[in-house]
């Protein structure tokens, strides 16, 4: 059982990763209804995918893996976690941008983004994208007890 949790909580984070690398190359295209539809499918994707990691994650540290106490003293994990919520936080005003999209895409209309908007959007994306790669480190550093401090 603990192999299978393991596998869909790295499993959700691929999507994270997929999800949130093609909103990006979607903010880089002219922008359509068609397009600004899959950016918020996407982000849906995304959302549901960082829910799925949180309860995953938290299974495999209460009952598939080494035990809440062992988690606690790794820096790894801890970095890990701050990495998750700071990636959390980022993703906040690009879904706030894309959820206002939803009246217009209802009456077909082709939501206004310029040029500016558009690239803050994707230098965010890219920020997320760049701190989920260091949660990858963590995670493989956390896996070898690199960075335990415990008894």
């Amino acid at each position: 059982m603990s192999a299978i949790v393991a596998f869909f909580h790295h499993l959700a984070f691929v999507a994270i990763m997929l999800a949130l690398t093609i909103e990006m190359m979607l903010l880089k295209q002219p922008m359509t209804v068609e397009n600004a539809k899959k950016i918020l499918r996407f982000d849906a994707i995304y959302g549901m995918s960082a829910g799925l990691i949180l309860l995953l994650g938290a299974l495999r540290v209460m009952f598939f893996e080494k035990g809440p106490a062992y988690y606690m003293h790794s820096g790894p994990f801890i970095a890990k976690m701050v990495l998750f919520i700071l990636v959390g936080l980022i993703s906040i005003y690009p879904t706030m941008v894309f959820l206002k999209w939803r009246p217009q895409l209802k009456q077909a209309i082709v939501p206004s983004i310029d040029h500016a908007m558009s690239r803050r959007l994707r230098m965010l994306i890219h920020v997320e994208l760049t701190l989920l790669v260091l949660m990858i480190l963590n995670a493989a550093l956390m896996a070898k007890g690199i960075g335990y401090f415990g008894g």
